[in-house]
């Protein structure tokens, strides 16, 4: 019996080891299999668009290098503005201060103005959603007040307000207001007659149903009014601050423009632009991580 055990035991712990050898290798493939993925995922995202972009330095270096070219090649960007691109939060005076600071001051006017249209936008879409008779008398107003450009609103924001600061803030509130509104509207008419049906059986008043039944149904829609409405904001404080002047972005790009500085404007730009894509891309984000990745038909 003890020698059949013996003969026994080295064979269990023999099948035993490969095992133990395919579980560690099943293992280390697996995170090799991550590593690749997540190298490929960031070379597909990023070599592209560095591909392009200097395709397009390239061409533009080779276009306004001339002697008579009437705007700045990128070399001449560089050394006319490089302290704008490589320090852009110094602060030498009042107006003397680095591009990153007049930003900051811009995402200020942003945060209150797009703040007080998300909140205001969705409550009015979702009272209107919830009302014919509402979508009816109101939806045409709005369909030709959103037509209006940002600045026509600016010389009677500033006949009201009598400063410039709440003018602007007010400009990027009535441009980025409409889209919140139409989408949230349009979310919450598209609510499934179950999740009403499940409300009225559940009983629930009219708070309880906005905020546990209305909201998430509609949020698609809502996100995407907002990731709208914050392209919009950022386009109407750059416009509204060329006119209401400021140590805004806006501003610094007019003021450059009196100055005959083009190169200061090409960089002013690219802040532009890039802080659009970054306000974008995080309105987009928190939208995808509120829905579940769920989005609007």
């Amino acid at each position: 019996m003890s020698a059949l055990a013996n003969k026994e035991t080295p064979s269990i712990v023999a099948s035993a080891k490969p095992a133990a050898k395919i579980l560690s290798f099943s293992g280390k493939q697996g995170s090799r299999f991550d590593f690749r993925r997540a190298a490929l995922t960031a070379l597909h995202n990023i070599v592209p668009p560095a591909v392009v972009l200097a395709l397009v330095l390239i061409l533009w270096q080779v276009l306004c290098s001339s002697a008579d070219a009437s705007l700045p090649s990128p070399h001449q960007v560089w050394q006319d503005s490089s302290d704008l691109i490589a320090y852009p939060f110094f602060n030498y005076g009042s107006q003397d201060i680095g591009l990153g600071w007049r930003v900051l001051v811009s995402l200020q006017r942003v945060a209150y103005g797009f703040g007080l249209a998300a909140v205001t936008g969705i409550i009015i879409g979702a009272i209107i959603g919830q009302s014919v008779w509402a979508m009816r008398g109101l939806d045409p107003i709005f369909q030709v007040l959103r037509t209006v450009p940002p600045l026509a609103w600016l010389p009677l924001s500033l006949a009201a307000f009598q400063d410039s600061n709440p003018s602007a803030i007010f400009v990027i509130f009535i441009t980025s207001i409409w889209p919140v509104i139409i989408n949230t509207a349009v979310g919450v008419r598209n609510i499934p007659q179950d999740y009403r049906n499940v409300a009225e059986v559940l009983r629930l008043n009219q708070f309880e149903f906005f905020w546990k039944i209305m909201l998430p149904s509609a949020a698609p829609y809502i996100f995407t009014g907002l990731r709208i409405g914050v392209g919009l904001s950022w386009l109407a404080i750059v416009a509204a601050e060329m006119l209401t002047g400021g140590v805004g972005i806006g501003f610094f790009i007019w003021d450059a423009w009196n100055s005959s500085r083009l190169p200061d404007i090409i960089v002013a730009l690219a802040y532009i632009g890039i802080v659009g894509f970054i306000l974008d891309k995080l309105v987009a984000a928190l939208g995808k991580l509120v829905t579940r990745g769920a989005m609007a038909n």
